[in-house]
C-alpha cells in the first residue's frame, strides 16, 4: 500500500498556473476532509490581482456552490470592499483550506474550525496559488489563515492591521474573518466591528494606492 500523503504537495504542478491549479485540486485528497465536503472550493480571480485575501474555508454556500466567498460572510466582504474602494474584480480570493469542515446539526451543516494538520496539508495550495497570482499584498481574514501564512504565534487579537514581510514574498497584513461580524451579539456590536473590519481595508486601499503612486 502507498503510503499516505500528509500534504499536497506532491500534487501541485509545476509551474503552477491557476487553471492548471483548479484542475489539480479538484482531486486533492491530501486529508479527511475531501471526505464530507461536496467538492473542492479553489480560489477565485486573476493571476496579476494587486492583493490576495485569504480566509479559513468554504462555508456551506461555497462547498455547494464550488466558489470562494459566496454565502453570508461573502456578501459582508463585498459591502465591506465597496466601502473601502476595493474591487474586488480587482483582487483574488481563496481559503487557506479548500474543503468545507461541518458537522450535522438536525438539517444543518455547521462550520467546525480546520485542524493544525489540514491546515498543513493544505498550504502548498496557498502557497501555489501565491506563486502564481503574484500579488504585492496578501491579506488575511482571521487566525487560521494568519497563522497558516505566519505562524501559530500569530495573534489576530493583538497585531492585526500590522503589515509585515511574508515567507512566500509579498507583504502580508491581517484583520478579522467577516463571519466574526455575523456572529457578533447585537446590531451595536455588529456596526462597531464592521467598522473596524473596513478601516483595515481602506488601509489596504491606502497602501496599494501607495505602492502604485512610486512604482
Amino acid at each position: 500500500m502507498a503510503p499516505a500523503i500528509e500534504t499536497a504537495a506532491p500534487l501541485v504542478p509545476t509551474p503552477p498556473a491557476l487553471a492548471a491549479l483548479r484542475d489539480a485540486a479538484a482531486g486533492c485528497r491530501a486529508c479527511p476532509l475531501w471526505e464530507r465536503g461536496t467538492q473542492t472550493v479553489f480560489g477565485e480571480g486573476a493571476a496579476g490581482a494587486r492583493a490576495l485575501f485569504v480566509g479559513e474555508q468554504p462555508g456551506d454556500r461555497e462547498d455547494v456552490e464550488g466558489r470562494p466567498f459566496v454565502g453570508p460572510a461573502g456578501r459582508l466582504l463585498d459591502e465591506a470592499l465597496v466601502a473601502a474602494g476595493i474591487d474586488r474584480a480587482d483582487v483574488y480570493v481563496t481559503n487557506a483550506v479548500k474543503h468545507f469542515k461541518w458537522e450535522a446539526r438536525g438539517q444543518r451543516r455547521i462550520h467546525q474550525r480546520p485542524a493544525a494538520p489540514e491546515v498543513t496539508a493544505c498550504r502548498p495550495w496557498l502557497e501555489a496559488e501565491i506563486e502564481a497570482v503574484r500579488p504585492e499584498l496578501v491579506v488575511c481574514l482571521g487566525a487560521t489563515a494568519a497563522q497558516a501564512l505566519l505562524g501559530s504565534s500569530f495573534r489576530v487579537t493583538k497585531q492585526r492591521g500590522q503589515f509585515v514581510e511574508g515567507l512566500l514574498g509579498p507583504v502580508v497584513t491581517a484583520t478579522i474573518h467577516p463571519s466574526s461580524i455575523l456572529r457578533a451579539p447585537d446590531e451595536a456590536a455588529r456596526r462597531v466591528a464592521m467598522d473596524g473590519f473596513v478601516a483595515d481595508l481602506r488601509a489596504v486601499a491606502q497602501r496599494l494606492g501607495g505602492d502604485r503612486s512610486t512604482g
